[in-house]
């Protein structure tokens, strides 16, 4: 069954820097695209990236520039690098990806930006 497992969430100061992974199974990773959307408290899951199966990348407003999605279907690892990040940053980010036409996500992995 697909399973996305993501990690690498934790505690930063406003401006630092973290790069979260998603370790992806039970499919062909290299065939399919991949996203990050995040959840804050009191607000609705938002698109963050995505990227395709042939590399293509896509962003959401707020995070581009600072934001960096990339995957290694050596390791069936999708990868999000967040720079200069903000409190407003602070979420749970969850992997994403679908397959057959149904949705899968991951557990989610909290962000929290905070001096």
């Amino acid at each position: 069954q697909v399973q996305l497992v993501e990690s690498g969430g934790g505690l930063v100061q406003p401006g630092g820097s973290l790069r979260l992974s998603c370790a992806a199974s039970g499919f062909v990773f290299s065939m399919l695209g991949l996203g990050w959307y995040r959840q804050a408290p009191g607000k609705e899951r938002e698109l963050v990236a995505t990227v395709t199966n042939s590399g293509s990348t896509s962003y959401g407003n707020s995070v581009k520039d600072r934001f960096t999605i990339s995957r290694d279907n050596g390791k069936n690892t999708v990868y999000l690098k967040m720079n200069n990040l903000t409190p407003e940053d602070t979420a749970v980010y969850y992997c994403y990806t679908k397959r057959n036409s149904r949705d899968y996500w991951g557990q989610g992995t909290q962000v929290t930006v905070s001096s």
